[in-house]
Order: structure tokens, then C-alpha cells, then sequence
């Protein structure tokens, strides 16, 4: 039978190639994120994605954001952003604001405490992403990591834009 006769509901199940292949990758999907949240929150009392939501702060003009702009950034959906906002509003990491530009929309702001925490916070968080990552890679690796997670990240949302992604 060749790819021609193939009954369009049979699923294409995968090669011996193709599914060992398969079988790293979501190993690795599953243990990576369980790695980054087990140092930040041993270190810095946070999970991946309220650092996520400071670091992306930190890094924005005035450590100002949307907040639609930041759940993008955090890859979360704004429900999801709001609980966390509000939980590290509660710390005193950062406070809501209309937005000047646009009184329709709200505006995350980092604040001093919450700085502090984003640089205490990053050497664990980089020495953790170096060891389990960057530094098990070949330096010509960086630039296929780079465009195996963009082409999958496309082939979920073709209109993703990751910052920095290329």
C-alpha cells in the first residue's frame, strides 16, 4: 500500500526514526519546566511563570506592560495573568494601573520590591537554564534549537510571534 492508497482517517502512525525522536522530546518537555519551577521556587519562592511575568517587566520601558501584552509575553491567557498579577500584587511586586495611553486597558507595573526580586531572583534562574540547556548543547546547536522550537511553535499557532524568536 503506498501513500496514495492510504485511508485519510488511518492515523500516519509514526517511524521508528520519527518516534524515537518523539520519545526525547516529550521527555523533555516534561522535565524541563519541572526542573526551572523546582529551582525558582526552592530559590526564589516563585514558579516559571510568575517569573516569567517580572522578567518581562524588568525588561520593558518604565518595567510597564499591558496586560494583554504581557499574557503573550508569558504565554498564558489573560484570566490565567490576572490570578498571578493579583497573587504578586499581594507581595508587593507589582501594581495595576489604567493605562495613559488608553484608559481601556490595564497596565502591570513593576515595582521596587518587585525589581529586587527579578535580580536576586535571575543568577539562580540563568546558572539553572545554562546547566540544563545551553551548556549540553554544541555551540552550532543553538541555531537548530532555535528553529526546531520555531517551526513547532508555528506549527501550533502559525501567527505566534516569540520575542527575541527570530
Amino acid at each position: 500500500m503506498n501513500a496514495h492508497d492510504r485511508d485519510p482517517q488511518d492515523p500516519r502512525w509514526l517511524n521508528e526514526r520519527e518516534l524515537a525522536a518523539w520519545r526525547a522530546f516529550s521527555a523533555a518537555m516534561i522535565k524541563l519546566p519541572a526542573a526551572l519551577d523546582a529551582q525558582l521556587q526552592r530559590d526564589a519562592g516563585l514558579n516559571q511563570f510568575e517569573y516569567l511575568v517580572l522578567a518581562g517587566l524588568s525588561e520593558s520601558p518604565g518595567r510597564t506592560m499591558r496586560m494583554s501584552t504581557l499574557a503573550v509575553l508569558a504565554n498564558g491567557s489573560l484570566s490565567r495573568l490576572s490570578h498571578v498579577v493579583k497573587r504578586l500584587e499581594n507581595r508587593g511586586y507589582l501594581r495595576r494601573e489604567p493605562c495613559t495611553e488608553d484608559g481601556r486597558y490595564t497596565n502591570a507595573v513593576l515595582t521596587d520590591e518587585g525589581w529586587d526580586k527579578v535580580v536576586a531572583t535571575a543568577p539562580g534562574h540563568v546558572t539553572a537554564v545554562r546547566s540544563l540547556v545551553v551548556d549540553a548543547l554544541e555551540p552550532e546547536q543553538f541555531d537548530q534549537l532555535r528553529e526546531i522550537s520555531m517551526r513547532i511553535l508555528h506549527a501550533m499557532d502559525p501567527g505566534f510571534d516569540c520575542p527575541g524568536g527570530g
